[in-house]
C-alpha cells in the first residue's frame, strides 16, 4: 500500500496537472469571480515553477555535499541504489539520467576504494511486470571490468525504504564489516541516508549525479523562465516531502 501511494503522490506533485485542473475548472464553472481567481492562480503557478533562480536555489540547498573519502582506506562494500537504467517495451535495459551513480560506484571499484559492489534496485513500476534493475545493472559492471564475483544484487526493492531493509540483509549474511560507502544521486542522498541509518546501517554518502551544480549567474538561470523546469520539480518535491513522510511514519 505504502508503494502505490508514493505513486501517487509523485502523480500529484507535478505543477503541469495542477495547472491542467485549474484550466479546466476555470473553462467549466459559470462564475465570473471564481475564474478569474483560478486563472490568476495559473498564471502565479507558472511564473513560480519556470523561475529558474528559485528551483536552483532551493535544489541546490537540498543537495548532499560532495564527500571527500579517506586517503588510502578501503571499504567492503559501496551501496548503489537503483534508479539510473530502465528497460523498454521489448526488456532491453538501458541507462538513463541518473547514470552518474553507476559511473561513480565503477569509479570507486576500480580505484580500490570498495571491494564489492551491492546492488539495489528492483523493478519500481506499479505494474511490476518487467525484470529488476539490478540484473542489467549487473551486466553492465561486469561489462566495465568488475568481478562477477565482486558484485552483489538486491533485487526486490521497490523503493528507498526497501533499498535499506533488503541490502541491510545481505550485509548482515555475509557478514560484510561497516563503514559502507552509500551511492546515490545528490537530491536523493538526504532521505536515502536517513532511511539507512535507521535501519541499523554505518553508512558514508558519498553523492554524485548533482542536478544542479554552481554556475555564473546570467539571465538564463536566474530570470527567464524556463518550461522545462515544470517536468524537474515533481522530483524536488518528492524528496522533501518524502523525507518527511518517512519520518513520520518511522521509516527514516
Amino acid at each position: 500500500m505504502f508503494f502505490v501511494l508514493s505513486k501517487i503522490l509523485f502523480f500529484l506533485l507535478m505543477p503541469v496537472w495542477w495547472i491542467a485542473v485549474l484550466l479546466i475548472w476555470s473553462w467549466l464553472t459559470k462564475k465570473p469571480i471564481v475564474k478569474k481567481r483560478l486563472r490568476i492562480i495559473v498564471i502565479v503557478i507558472v511564473v513560480v515553477f519556470t523561475n529558474p533562480y528559485l528551483y536552483r536555489s532551493l535544489v541546490a540547498a537540498w543537495q548532499t555535499k560532495a564527500t571527500i573519502l579517506p586517503v588510502n582506506k578501503t571499504f567492503e562494500a559501496g551501496i548503489v541504489l537503483g534508479g539510473f537504467s530502465g528497460y523498454d517495451k521489448n526488456n532491453q535495459g538501458h541507462f538513463g539520467s541518473n547514470v552518474d551513480r553507476f559511473i561513480q560506484t565503477a569509479n570507486l571499484y576500480h580505484e580500490g576504494i570498495i571491494k564489492k559492489i551491492i546492488i539495489s534496485g528492483g523493478n519500481g513500476l506499479l505494474s511490476q511486470d518487467g525484470p529488476p534493475e539490478a540484473i542489467f545493472a549487473r551486466t553492465q559492471f561486469i561489462l566495465n571490468g568488475v568481478r562477477d564475483a565482486d558484485i552483489v544484487m538486491e533485487s526486490r526493492s521497490r523503493n528507498t525504504f526497501e533499498n535499506a531493509a533488503y541490502s541491510k540483509h545481505i550485509t548482515d549474511s555475509l557478514q560484510l564489516h561497516p563503514p559502507f560507502i552509500l551511492i546515490t544521486s545528490a537530491i536523493h542522498m538526504r532521505r536515502s541516508l536517513s532511511v539507512f541509518k535507521r535501519s541499523g546501517f554505518d553508512c558514508i554518502p558519498y553523492p554524485c549525479d548533482y542536478k544542479v551544480v554552481p554556475e555564473k549567474l546570467d539571465p538564463y538561470n536566474t530570470i527567464i523562465p524556463n518550461v522545462t523546469l515544470l517536468n524537474e520539480w515533481p522530483q524536488f518535491l518528492k524528496e522533501v516531502i518524502g523525507l518527511y513522510v518517512y519520518k513520520l511514519t518511522g521509516k527514516a
